[in-house]
Formats: structure tokens, sequence, C-alpha cells
């Protein structure tokens, strides 16, 4: 199982960057997507879902109206496009694959560091 991460720079505030998590080794359509962050000095929080079923997406209040989260099932891949960033953004942004039935699986990428600043 791998999940790869890649898309993460240095940008500007108000700026845009877009990530991507390209997933192998699991049946990608069968799990939801998320993406999280981890500033420095913070615990990891969630930022965006997109689940297996319905494609219905969720987000972070402070990113809503910023961030789209999309998924590609026939490339294996989630995208995180994210618009007007903050400084407050800045981040390592990590990847996971979840699923609950049959059982539980939790499956993460190693991150991508985003930084936005002038």
């Amino acid at each position: 199982v791998q999940l790869v991460e890649s898309g993460g720079g240095l940008v500007q505030p108000g700026g845009s960057l877009r990530l991507s998590c390209a997933a192998s080794g699991f049946t990608f359509s069968s799990y939801s997507m998320r993406w999280y962050r981890q500033a420095p000095g913070k615990e990891r929080e969630w930022v965006a879902t997109s689940t297996s079923a319905s494609g219905s997406t969720d987000y972070l209040d402070s990113v809503k109206g910023r961030f789209t989260i999309s998924r590609d099932n026939a490339k294996n891949t989630v995208y995180l496009q994210m618009n007007s960033l903050r400084p407050e953004d800045t981040a390592v942004y990590y990847c996971n694959a979840r699923r609950l039935f049959p059982s539980r699986r939790d499956y993460w990428g190693q991150g991508t560091q985003v930084t936005v600043s002038s």
C-alpha cells in the first residue's frame, strides 16, 4: 500500500496550490479519502473528506470556500485544490485512506510541506 503526496511548496498569501495523492495497493474506490495537516507545535487536524460511496465532501470550517477536495477513481488519485492561501495554512499536509467495513483500515502518506509566506 502506498499513498504518495505531491504539489506542496512555498506560496505567497492569496496564492494557490494543488496537492495530489496517488494511491496504490488497495481498492481506491472503496475508501473514503481525507486530507489532514499538521503545523509546527500543533496536533494533526482533519481538513477535508471525500467519501467513497457518494463522493460527498466535507471541510474544516476555516477552509470552506477556499479548499476543494476531489477524486479520480480511474487514476486512484485524490486532490486538494487550495485557493486564497493564508499564513495559518502553513503545515505538512497528509493524505489518508480509510475503510470501516468489513474491517477498519487506515493508510497514510508521508506528507508534503505547504508554506504560505511573503
